[in-house]
Parts: C-alpha cells; sequence; structure tokens
C-alpha cells in the first residue's frame, strides 16, 4: 500500500469516490452525476494547485481505496509565539471493499506525522456517530461541541 498526496491522475477516482460515499450515506440523493462532476473536477483542480487543500490517498495496486481530505485554517497571529494554522479533516472515506483492513488507522496514523512535522496546531474532525468509535481508536478525543449559526 502507498499512502500519498492525490496528484491530478487521481482526480475521476476521487470524484467517483466522492459520489459513492454521499450515496451510501444519503441514498436518496439522487443528483446528475455528469453535473456533480464537473463541479467536484473543478474544485479538485483547484485544490490541488493551491497550498490550503491536502489530499491524501491509499493506493493498492493502482486502486485508490480510501481518501482524508485536509484543509489549512490558518489563525490570527498571537504576540508572544509563532502561529501555524490547525487542519480540518473532512471526507474521510475507505471504499467498503477494503474496510476493516487498518487502511484508515494507516492513514490517520501519516496524517499525524505530516502534521506534526509541519507544526500544525491541532487537526479536528467532525465525525458521524457511527464513525466515532474509529477516530477515538486513533487517538481523537471529544472535545467541546462548536457553535454555529445557520443561514
Amino acid at each position: 500500500m502507498i499512502i500519498r498526496e492525490a496528484a491530478e491522475k487521481d482526480i475521476d477516482s476521487l470524484i467517483l469516490m466522492r459520489w459513492e460515499f454521499t450515496i451510501e450515506h444519503q441514498p436518496h440523493v439522487r443528483d446528475d452525476f455528469d453535473l456533480f462532476a464537473t463541479e467536484c473536477r473543478a474544485f479538485l483542480e483547484q485544490a490541488m494547485s493551491g497550498e490550503r487543500w491536502h489530499i491524501w490517498v491509499a493506493e493498492l495496486n493502482g486502486i485508490i481505496a480510501s481518501h482524508v481530505y485536509i484543509q489549512l485554517i490558518d489563525k490570527v497571529p498571537r504576540p508572544g509565539r509563532v502561529t501555524y494554522p490547525f487542519a480540518y479533516m473532512t471526507n474521510v472515506y475507505t471504499d467498503p471493499d477494503y474496510r476493516a483492513q487498518g487502511i484508515g488507522s494507516q492513514m490517520l496514523q501519516t496524517i499525524r506525522e505530516w502534521a506534526k512535522a509541519n507544526k500544525y496546531e491541532f487537526i479536528i474532525v467532525w465525525p458521524s456517530e457511527e464513525a466515532r468509535e474509529f477516530y477515538s481508536r486513533n487517538g481523537y478525543v471529544l472535545c467541546n461541541d462548536p457553535m454555529e449559526l445557520q443561514l
């Protein structure tokens, strides 16, 4: 298995996996795939060409089995210390054919090492109820819930 940052050659696989992820968790969603693919391709191309998004993939025998999206969030500088961004983790998905093989845990470990090496302050994720145990097994702890204003 190779864990690496995604490249342009992975875009078609990432689009399909995003579609499958959504349908798995929201089966009532039946949007136009071509319209979605166009929007998703534009997002991925922009994300991969910038510095704020880091898309990680686990590749097995040329197949993308899992992915994790990380967005870096800058913090306002504070006197008396160097300010580093934090990492927002989202769109964590492993293809059902590759689950329960430790792939997701290996991805999280690689990302943890990458985040430490880059001095990111912390990694935050808003897991689904069913995913909380997975994150707990990998060292994540519950913190205070954020507040939101729905618009």
